[in-house]
């Protein structure tokens, strides 16, 4: 399957139209179903999913199976960590046929399509552990009240020289910078200026629609910025970002790292993430009158993420690593605070119209996982406690902080009875023994350098010869 990007980028918008519509899913998958038949060009099916702690997770199903077979597709969760446990490993999957995506062949091989699976128990109930469906179930209850949250994030990156940079690292084999220019100075012949196009284009064949792509502030970092979405939609899009920036940057010989702070003494990355709530096509965080623009609907939604902020925090910030980021030196977001120009507040009031009104939650990493970030934070923002009654002045000047260390995030998210209730005792109980598991194996002080452990163990660095050891 050679399409061109122009046409590959018309079946992926058309595809995401289709589910912005809402179209029936039974019409969906008779559409898709058609199409894998009589496409010739296609051979392979790509069924993706993604774990409790973020991690992506791809099987390639042989296409005249998966037509034949695609309500009895099954896998064993046991060999997924935070998943089930062996006496219970049996999960099925099933296609969520508004997902479907064509591929660029020259990134994921040739006749492929990538589709999202959805996670069942084997009595067909939607697998607790599978946020990805809670997410998708939320923004389906939201649309039969005509509501739409939407999200933009902003996902920051690392080129690093050499591949499996991550798994290979060491104190004496640190990280190597491509590039050494930074915001605004990259030339377009420099290895991370090739990079960016490239993935630039691929992006934009996946239907993601562009805006603007750059060199951010850092050494050798990145930051394509693209349209917002359905909250499902751009948790997808997260991960697919992260999926092709690895594949191409291991094309080219390189390594594309989204560890928070990969190296000290530098910026460290970030997913900012742009969050807005309509209803009938009206934005409700819209208010010209209203602080900042912010219509008290959405100040109501701002304040109960920042009533919340320590015990969201280690969903925000889920590795060792994350911590080194809440540095204030580096225009770190660890104040638990609302404003509209300090880009060291929690959450941001950007400058905007009816249209692109929003808030901005700043303290989320790249590592975490897309779809617990937006369910978490939709869900706290809507319903979440309010301890303490904020105002136009409070919000700017009050001085809590958000945790500097792994421990600290634990704490607050295993004693908070909202985070329990909000994913269920299973799922807060899983999440804790694997944030857990995590920061034993690693020093207990970060001090000024980075360890080797925290990025030998961290859940997005793939060593599944160094896991199997525990």
């Amino acid at each position: 399957m050679s399409y061109s990007y122009e046409h590959l980028e018309e079946l992926n918008l058309e595809a995401k139209g289709k589910v912005l519509k809402r179209e029936n899913e039974d019409t969906l998958k008779e559409f898709y179903l058609k199409h894998l038949s009589d496409s010739k060009e296609i051979k392979a099916v790509t069924v993706v999913f993604t774990d409790l702690e973020g991690r992506f997770h791809m099987l390639d199903y042989d296409k005249k199976f998966l037509v034949k077979s695609y309500d009895n597709l099954t896998f064993d969760g046991s060999s997924v960590r935070g998943f089930s446990m062996v006496r219970e490993s049996d999960l099925k999957l099933d296609i969520d046929w508004g997902s479907f995506r064509w591929l660029p062949a020259e990134i994921f091989g040739t006749g492929k399509v990538l589709v999202f699976g959805l996670i069942k128990a084997t009595n067909g109930t939607i697998y607790e552990s599978d946020i990805r469906g809670k997410l998708r179930q939320f923004t389906q209850d939201l649309a039969k009240k005509g509501m739409v949250a939407n999200v933009a994030v902003e996902i920051e990156g690392f080129l690093f020289k050499g591949i499996n940079a991550e798994q290979n690292y060491s104190a004496s084999n640190k990280f190597e910078f491509v590039s050494s220019g930074g915001y605004y100075n990259s030339l377009p012949q420099d290895p991370l200026r090739m990079f960016i196009d490239k993935f630039a284009a691929a992006q934009r064949a996946l239907g993601f629609e562009n805006e603007k792509d750059h060199p951010e502030v850092a050494p050798s970092q990145f930051e394509l910025n693209y349209s917002y979405s359905d909250a499902l939609i751009s948790a997808d899009q997260v991960q697919m970002y992260k999926l092709m920036a690895r594949q191409i940057a291991a094309s080219m010989g390189m390594t594309a790292s989204f560890l928070p702070k990969p190296v000290a003494d530098i910026n460290g990355n970030g997913m900012h993430t742009n969050m807005s709530i309509s209803q009938n096509g009206k934005n409700l965080f819209y208010d010209a009158k209203g602080q900042d623009g912010l219509s008290d609907y959405g100040w109501s939604f701002a304040d109960r993420i920042l009533n919340n902020g320590n015990d969201l925090c280690l969903i925000l910030n889920p590795s060792v690593n994350s911590y080194r980021r809440l540095d204030p030196a580096y225009e770190a977001p660890n104040q638990i605070k609302a404003s509209a120009i300090d880009r060291t507040s929690m959450v941001r009031i950007p400058f905007a119209n009816e249209k692109s009104s929003r808030i901005e939650v700043r303290s989320v990493g790249p590592d975490a996982n897309p779809y617990l970030v937006f369910y978490s934070l939709f869900k706290t923002g809507l319903e979440g406690p309010v301890t303490e009654t904020l105002d136009s002045e409070t919000r700017r000047t009050r001085t809590k902080f958000l945790p500097d260390n792994i421990y600290d995030g634990i704490r607050h998210f295993k004693g908070s009875a909202y985070m329990s209730e909000m994913l269920g005792e299973v799922n807060h109980a899983k999440f804790v023994d694997l944030k857990q598991t995590v920061a034993e194996r690693c020093p207990k002080l970060l001090g000024s350098l980075v360890k080797d452990q925290e990025i030998l163990f961290h859940h997005e660095v793939t060593n599944q010869y160094l896991w199997s050891k525990f």
